[in-house]
């Protein structure tokens, strides 16, 4: 780490504006592949003060899974997969143990109602 005074979960809010920039360029043109790159460094500084973060996007979701916390979107509950990422799962890497600073916040859906609309 950098500096001991800065405490990692102060860097939350970066991750998370981070992480909302990386959302926007996905749908932008030919400029945000410039800025990408330096979104990139930016993740890489965090990674080596020990921090990453991760979007479940389209990941499967039951009610045991503890890194996120879901608003169910339709009226069955089988099949979960996340949707949408609001905010991501943010670790911390500290003496060679990964622990869980933010719960990733997301929407997700079952199958069914997704294939019947």
């Amino acid at each position: 780490m950098t500096s001991p005074s800065i405490e990692l979960r102060q860097l939350i809010p970066v991750v998370n504006q981070l992480f909302d920039m990386e959302q926007k360029l996905a749908h932008a043109g030919e400029a945000a592949h410039r800025l990408s790159r330096n979104i990139g460094r930016i993740r890489r500084y965090l990674k080596e003060m020990g921090l990453s973060y991760h979007s479940p996007l389209g990941e499967p979701y039951d009610e045991t899974r503890t890194d996120c916390e879901a608003t169910i979107v339709g009226e069955s509950a089988e099949n979960l997969r996340v949707t949408e990422v609001i905010k991501p799962l943010v670790r911390v890497e500290m003496n060679g143990l990964s622990h869980i600073l933010q719960r990733a916040v997301v929407i997700v859906q079952s199958e069914k109602n997704k294939h019947s609309k």
